[in-house]
């Protein structure tokens, strides 16, 4: 396989790996920094994207769906309220500013806000490579045995034969979360996660494939407008709801709860002892995890009682129950759904099987290779991460790891949502621009981590 090598007068500030919402707005908060900064004050930055373009959860775009954040929590307005990157100036961009707000609502369609993250995408397309891949990362030892580099290895997207390897000194990690299934699950034509669910349906909608029952595994926000959507497509379908909850439990969107995801929420929760930080995640989990928005559940608890009423029940409520098994066959699934008070057992022959599971950060050291030895952790064996969102590294590594995602543990609940998105991409473009005056200040290696540690507070 040939490589590319970036020439030594090209080494980036920040190369970020993966551009979904997080990385997007770091693009923008670097964009603009540059547009009114001296050439020798810019960040030089680029972002490598393994998808052929830009794309956000694009399987559970449902056409009435609607975001769970308003619309204010968008790529810079709480950062820079100025900034003609907001949802608005995208309204403003495409003509419906007066509709939009002639509708009284905080909450855009979820298609909307993924056209709105396309429209600035497009804008900043200049510091993105899409179908670039990344393949490696590799540590790169100056002289004075500092790594003060990382070498990044991605596919050539005009060649996937050819790999084209950047220099960078720090690099910013944001690939999202991975979708996560039960052990043992095998994903195939009739077994699918979630993540899947529009393009699969379209699929068999395309193609006449008769569904004379479907089942969804979850009990969360995804869970429901599965069913909901799968009730509402498929009109000759059962649709079954399997979860392990007596019901759906509403998601606490209360303003006190609420502001568990504001700014100043994630310096609290960075500077609370371990016991503290467990308690709060655990007492506000019910702000995101495995809860529906309350108006879906009226919803679908308004559709089982006219159901009932009307003699033809098509959508069934399989609660405090599991899947204990899975059989594919030819042209159907035989599914064994245990009612877990009873351990009585039905097996119920279907045509789909939908798993709502949710997601998981995945694993850095996947990803980072050798560089990830470099990573200091905690007694939790979990990532220690400074309050910049900087990995803490050897005392030998100048260079950078930044992560947007899977720091919840240090950084609370919203580290993987939209809701400190802005501030996030800001605090990190400042701990860079702290790490230019490091670099020119020539501070000494031995003091580096103290320095690099506290810069976030510059």
């Amino acid at each position: 396989m040939n490589t590319l090598h970036s020439g030594p007068d090209s080494t980036y500030d920040v190369l970020g790996i993966g551009f979904g919402p997080s990385n997007l707005a770091l693009a923008i908060a670097v964009e603009e920094h540059n547009a009114r900064s001296p050439a020798s004050e810019r960040l030089r930055a680029a972002f490598l994207e393994r998808q052929p373009h830009f794309g956000w959860h694009r399987g559970m775009l449902i056409d009435d769906a609607t975001m769970q954040v308003p619309f204010l929590k968008d790529l810079v307005t709480m950062r820079d309220p100025a900034s003609d990157f907001s949802f608005l100036c995208y309204l403003q961009a495409r003509n419906r500013l007066v509709d939009f707000l002639n509708q009284k609502t905080l909450f855009p369609l979820r298609v909307e806000f993924h056209d709105y993250f396309e429209w600035a995408a497009a804008r900043v397309r200049h510091l993105v490579t899409y179908s670039a891949e990344v393949v490696d990362i590799e540590p790169v030892t100056a002289d004075d045995g500092e790594i003060r580099w990382f070498d990044v290895t991605s596919r050539d997207p005009d060649d996937p034969r050819r790999t084209v390897v950047r220099r960078a000194r720090n690099i910013c990690v944001a690939t999202g979360l991975e979708p996560h299934l039960p052990p043992g699950t095998v994903l195939s034509d009739r077994v699918w996660h979630n993540s899947q669910l529009v393009p699969r349906v379209t699929e068999l909608a395309a193609a006449g494939t008769p569904v004379r029952r479907a089942l969804v595994l979850g009990a969360g926000q995804s869970a429901a407008e599965a069913v909901d959507y799968l009730h509402r497509t498929f009109t000759e379908a059962e649709v079954c709801a399997v979860f392990a909850k007596y019901g759906y439990t509403p998601a606490d969107d209360s303003p006190f709860a609420n502001r568990i995801f504001d700014p100043e929420a994630v310096d609290i929760y960075f500077n609370s002892p371990p016991g503290v930080k467990q308690a709060l995640f655990e007492y506000h989990r019910s702000t995101n995890y495995s809860v529906v928005d309350l108006d879906l559940i009226q919803s679908l608890y308004a559709t089982t009682y006219r159901e009932k009423v009307q003699g033809r029940e098509r959508l069934r409520i399989l609660n405090i129950s599991r899947i204990r098994d899975v059989r594919a066959l030819d042209h159907h699934l035989e599914v064994t759904v245990e009612f877990l008070p009873s351990g009585e057992r039905e097996v119920l022959t279907a045509d789909l099987l939908v798993h709502a599971t949710g997601y998981r950060s995945p694993d850095i050291g996947a990803l980072l290779g050798d560089a990830a030895k470099l990573c200091l952790r905690d007694e939790e064996d979990a990532v220690r991460v400074g309050r910049d969102h900087r990995v803490e590294l050897a005392p030998n590594v100048t260079a950078g790891v930044y992560l947007q995602g899977g720091t919840e543990h240090t950084h609370g609940l919203s580290s993987t949502l939209l809701s400190t998105t802005a501030i996030r991409a800001g605090e990190i473009r400042d701990s860079l621009l702290a790490g230019r005056v490091f670099e020119t200040a020539g501070v000494d290696a031995a003091a580096a981590p103290a320095f690099l540690a506290g810069r976030h507070a510059w």
